[in-house]
Formats: structure tokens, sequence, C-alpha cells
């Protein structure tokens, strides 16, 4: 829709301003841990920690701390955590899908119930939300580095759904069987992607009013600073200028 983003370019941008170097590290550490723990320590056999290095190599996380979080979980005595889904209803009827790594559910369950709650929001049971999202594998490069064409010809090659060239950025989707597959044969030509993981995209919007926005974009606020939540997705869409005011752009 002209004139509008969709919350996954809100967030972006918000992330950019809003992030706690330290917050975000113990999360990145924890999935690197993670990762680690039930596949190999070699991220070269191992994608789902070679993609957990290489984001926390973006937020520029230190190679010695992203060292000790391989050991942690290859040692075997890191916590047990397990990966939960929570979905439920955000101000404005916004959908929203909270994924955690907990060593204590029963912890965080309360905690995520109390802050949808307190914003006016409710959560749901498991898949009450995500049948209005689609997984996809989504890898992006800097729009300087190659011509559209060329990206494109790689990642169909590769088995790649969708290419989309605009702007400054390259962004490659996938199914969530190929990711691994599209995102290695990038990597192979194109060097480490700017970003590369699993996300949940909308296949319909909400669009809440301003003062909803502002008590939606509160929520994320909340929900992100909690310890145990790793990602949050949600299928509001925004006009541009409230979308730029609410993020600080």
């Amino acid at each position: 829709m002209a004139g509008h983003s969709q919350f996954k370019n809100i967030m972006h941008r918000k992330g950019g301003q809003d992030a706690k170097k330290a917050k975000i590290f113990n999360k990145l550490g924890r999935e690197i841990t993670v990762a680690a723990k039930t596949g190999l320590p070699d991220p070269a056999m191992n994608p789902r920690l070679r993609a957990a290095i290489q984001a926390a190599r973006q937020k520029n996380m230190p190679k010695d701390r992203i060292d000790r979080a391989i050991k942690s979980g290859e040692g075997g005595d890191a916590a047990d955590y397990e990966a939960i889904r929570y979905e439920g209803y955000g101000p404005g009827g916004v959908a929203l899908i909270v994924e955690a790594l907990t060593d204590n559910r029963n912890r965080t369950a309360p905690e995520i119930r109390t802050a949808f709650s307190k914003a006016g929001g409710a959560l749901g049971e498991t898949n009450s939300v995500s049948f209005m999202f689609q997984r996809l594998g989504v890898i992006t490069y800097p729009g300087k580095l190659a011509l559209a064409d060329a990206i494109f010809e790689t990642a169909a090659e590769a088995g790649a759904e969708n290419v989309v060239s605009e702007g400054d950025e390259h962004e490659v989707t996938t199914t969530i069987e190929n990711f691994s597959a599209v995102r290695d044969a990038l990597e192979e030509k194109y060097g480490p992607a700017s970003h590369a993981a699993l996300e949940w995209r909308p296949l319909t919007t909400a669009t809440p009013t301003p003062e909803q926005a502002e008590a939606l974009f509160k929520l994320i606020d909340v929900l992100e600073d909690n310890d145990d939540v790793q990602t949050v997705a949600a299928n509001a869409e925004l006009s541009d200028e409230l979308a730029q005011r609410l993020s600080g752009g």
C-alpha cells in the first residue's frame, strides 16, 4: 500500500534506535548457546549456529563473548532452554507472535500475559493468530553490492521463492526448507548477508488508530525488554508519517 509501512520495516528502524546493547548481547548469546547445544559446535556444520553467530557479529558482539556462548552450549553446562511461541492480540486488534527461549515457562508465560493485559490486549492459545502469518526465510544484502539481476539469478538457482530489489536493499525470501541452501549459495558468492533469519510475515494486516499504535509500541517495548523474548512479529500497518513519529525517525 503506497504511503504505508508494514510493521517489519517499522521494527527494523525502531530496533536500531532503542537497542540496549547488554540485553541484546544476552539474547544473542542465549541463541548461540542453544544452537551449539542442540547441534554441532562447528558453525560450518550447524546452520542455526552459523546464523546466530552472524547475527551477533552484525550487532558487534565481542568475539570472546561469542566463543564463551559456544563453549557453554558445547560443554552441556548451559541451562535447559526451550523455545516457546506466544500468540495474541494487542491494541487495535493487531496480531502478535512472540518467540521466547526460556528455562522457566512458569516465569515467562505470566510475564507475557501481564504485558498483553496491561496494554489492553489478550494472550491467546497457540495458533490463535499464526494463521494470519507466513513463516519465511529472509535474506538481505545492500543494494550496492550487486545488480538486481545477479542476485536474482543466484537466489533463484538455489531455490528462492522471491527477490525484491528496491531502494538500497535486495531482499530474498525462501521457504523454511530452502532457507539454508539459498543463504549458503548467496554467501558463497557475495559474502555474509546483512540479515538472514526465519521470520513471521503477515498475510493480512490491521490498521490501528494513532492512539492504539502508540499503545502497541509500548507493548512491544515491554515484550522486547523481557530477557526471555527473542523476537516479536506484528501485522500492523501504519502510515509512513505515523511510523516515523512513533519510531523516532
